[in-house]
């Protein structure tokens, strides 16, 4: 099966090595958390608002041991009016035989404010 797990993060300045730590921090609590090898992802989907702009956060999962070959691309947020700024959000499509409902979500920093009722 095919499942997508979410997950966000903040930063509090755009600053390399802060985006590259705080998508590091992020993509490991997932992997954890969900039992994730490198051969189950499909692919790895990042998203950054229009204000984080220093580097690509998906330079984290070259970091990763083993994590060289897995398909990564980072997209610019929607600009909606109000929402979270300095935000990075990933969707990870990953083969796994967990239920959707045993799939856990990771949200840090100020980004826990985007789904509250998802603890992680």
């Amino acid at each position: 099966m095919i499942r997508g797990i979410r997950g966000a993060t903040t930063v509090e300045n755009n600053e390399q090595d802060e985006i590259i730590s705080r998508s590091l921090e992020m993509m490991h609590a997932i992997i954890k958390a969900n039992q994730l090898e490198a051969e189950d992802i499909v692919s790895v989907y990042f998203t950054v608002t229009e204000d984080v702009t220093d580097t690509f956060p998906a330079k984290s999962l070259r970091q990763i041991d083993g994590w060289t070959y897995v398909p990564v691309m980072c997209m610019k947020e929607i600009p909606v009016p109000g929402s979270l700024k300095k935000c990075i959000r990933v969707m990870v499509t990953a083969r796994t035989d967990k239920k959707q409902s045993e799939i856990q979500h990771v949200y840090h920093h100020q980004a826990v404010q985007l789904r509250p009722d998802l603890k992680s």
